[in-house]
């Protein structure tokens, strides 16, 4: 578990490039739920969510491990994390088809 995720720090930084909890949970492959636990010090989070938090925010890895109560050592992004963009571009598939399906059962 991390020994103190810094909700004030991480909240702080999102507002800066004026993003929501939501966007990074999504960048970071979770669910607002998963990201409302670690931000509680209730879930563990891994190597390339941490990566994923420091890409979105524009902070070096260690800060975005330190802030989230992660060892460096325990952050170190693996090799297969896909860039920030082509997550984003997964992401926008996943809402354009979910409008898709959205608009086909309205009719």
């Amino acid at each position: 578990m991390a020994l103190f995720f810094d909700q004030l720090w991480y909240d702080a930084r999102l507002a800066e490039r004026g993003l929501s909890r939501t966007v990074l949970a999504a960048v970071a492959g979770m669910t607002g739920e998963e990201l409302a636990l670690a931000y509680k010090d209730q879930r563990e989070l891994t190597a390339a969510q941490i990566a994923a938090f420091a890409e979105l925010l524009g902070v070096p890895l260690a800060e975005a491990a330190r802030r989230a109560g992660v060892g460096v050592h325990a952050a170190a992004p693996p090799a297969e994390v896909p860039p920030l963009e082509r997550r984003v571009a997964v992401l926008e598939a996943r809402v354009a088809a979910l409008e898709a399906e959205i608009a086909r059962l309205k009719g």
